[in-house]
């Protein structure tokens, strides 16, 4: 009886569902389309995805379909009755001049895309950027390298030339590309040819890959759809980077090559004060080269023995996960509890630069110092692209050896587990098939004197 019941209810259902649809349907039927209240229920809000959520758009669009042909036209308005008095007049005008006239006067960005200029797509695309600039220019420093080398515009030494104009010309060449040049052949053409430059040298081709790679994710960035939804103007009909392949992500585990226990023994005797702060700030606390560069003594918590990277005035942490508190050793603690009372700055690393936080790009105080410790660091042996980076990866490493990438983890503050295990290995102790005992030593061979543990270089790779 039960199941009866419920199959009447939902035939009475789906009746109702269908004389709602067949109402709908009348009611159309009751109006020309030359009235304002048919389009009153066929106008829709168009919807995307974020975040695995639909969303809908405030303004009100119509698909409108005349002589085979088939058209999206965004209504710009949230008014319902006022969007559907447009689209009727879209349709009179499609009837009585053809798809050019009313392209051109209801939907002129069609008209103009074809020659919609690169310059033209990202100050529009930035006036819909709510992130951080620094994030939005780096994307787009990406994608005119691309370009410059797609089609061959050199701007020699005068590109970085920021003080008197050579870098505002170069640019403004690149911007003069048509957007709908820009295909994915070409950045596949591009893509070779870029690492085919790097010769037969394995060491170069790789870091040719992994450049190429990193070129690519941060342009791709600037025709995300979540982005380009916005975009009305200049939008291009297809993402240059659709079907363009990446190449295999290259490992990015470090391998040392340092003596961490006699670089900083040269460092306490060799380096200026300044200098010495920022080395043991990012070996023995693994901070970043700008935490580093912005960091004030109020984040020291002398009683927790902790430095604490958080938002401040003058700086913002890479993500939400740089937030946090890094304990030390009591002995840095009291080195720069010592430091502390001399200080005559709020800034831990004292230099003659002001922060700047207005800038489009990461600017240091203190690069000065910089400079000279990559110079020092260079000479020990640290032959790495980023020197002073490599000292973070050395904290992480020796943290990994001695307690597990969990703990690597956390006082690196990454995002997860997993971004740490991208470069470290959690290999606390060396691990050997241990049958040496079977090997009978060369009669012409002699054997290594062991080497005392406290000596010995414990590393483990990235």
């Amino acid at each position: 009886m039960e199941n009866a019941a419920d199959d009447r209810n939902s035939l009475a259902q789906q009746n109702a569902n269908l004389n709602d649809k067949s109402g709908q349907e009348v009611a159309k039927r009751r109006f020309d389309k030359t009235d304002a209240r048919y389009w009153h229920d066929v106008i829709f809000k168009p919807t995307y995805k974020r975040a695995a959520q639909t969303m809908s758009l405030e303004d009100w669009a119509v698909r409108i379909q005349w002589r085979g042909r088939r058209e999206l036209f965004n209504l710009k308005t949230s008014n319902r009755a006022a969007a559907a008095a447009k689209a009727k007049d879209i349709y009179t005008t499609l009837v009585g001049a053809g798809w050019d006239t009313a392209l051109e006067k209801f939907k002129p960005e069609m008209q103009r895309r074809g020659t919609s200029t690169i310059g033209e797509f990202l100050n529009e695309l930035r006036g819909h950027w709510s992130g951080k600039c620094k994030t939005f220019e780096d994307y787009c420093r990406s994608f005119r390298t691309i370009l410059s080398q797609m089609f061959q515009i050199k701007g020699g030494r005068e590109k970085f030339d920021y003080v008197n104009g050579g870098r505002a010309v170069w640019i403004a060449k690149i911007d003069r590309i048509k957007l709908a040049d820009v295909t994915p052949d070409k950045v596949n053409k591009w893509r070779i040819a870029f690492v085919k430059k790097a010769d037969a040298n394995p060491i170069k081709q790789r870091r040719a890959r992994i450049t190429c790679n990193s070129l690519m994710r941060q342009a791709r960035s600037l025709f995300s759809p979540d982005l380009l939804v916005y975009v009305s103007l200049h939008k291009p009909d297809k993402s240059p980077f659709d079907g363009v392949a990446f190449y295999e992500r290259e490992s990015m585990r470090y391998h040392s090559v340092v003596n961490i226990e006699a670089l900083i023994q040269d460092a306490i005797r060799e380096l200026p004060q300044e200098q010495l702060k920022a080395f043991l700030l990012a070996t023995m606390a693994g901070l970043r080269r700008n935490e580093i560069d912005k960091l004030q003594w109020t984040a020291f918590r002398w009683n927790d023995g902790v430095i604490r990277i958080q938002t401040t005035e003058f700086f913002t942490p890479k993500s939400s996960d740089g937030v946090g508190d890094v304990p030390i050793d009591k002995e840095l603690l009291a080195l720069f509890r010592g430091w502390h009372a001399k200080a005559t700055s709020t800034f831990v690393i004292d230099a003659d630069a002001e922060p700047r936080t207005e800038t489009s790009y990461t600017h240091y105080r203190a690069q000065r110092h910089f400079a000279a410790l990559t110079e020092w660091l260079r000479k020990k042996g640290v032959t790495a692209t980023k020197p002073l980076h490599e000292l973070r990866k050395e904290f992480g490493s020796q943290l990994c050896a001695k307690y597990g990438i969990y703990a690597a983890s956390r006082m690196l503050r990454h995002s997860g587990i997993a971004i740490t295990a991208e470069h470290y290995l959690d290999q606390k102790e060396r691990v050997t098939i241990g049958m040496g005992n079977l090997l009978a030593m060369p009669k012409n061979v002699t054997s290594m004197p062991r080497i005392p543990a406290a000596n010995r270089m414990r590393r483990t790779v990235k």
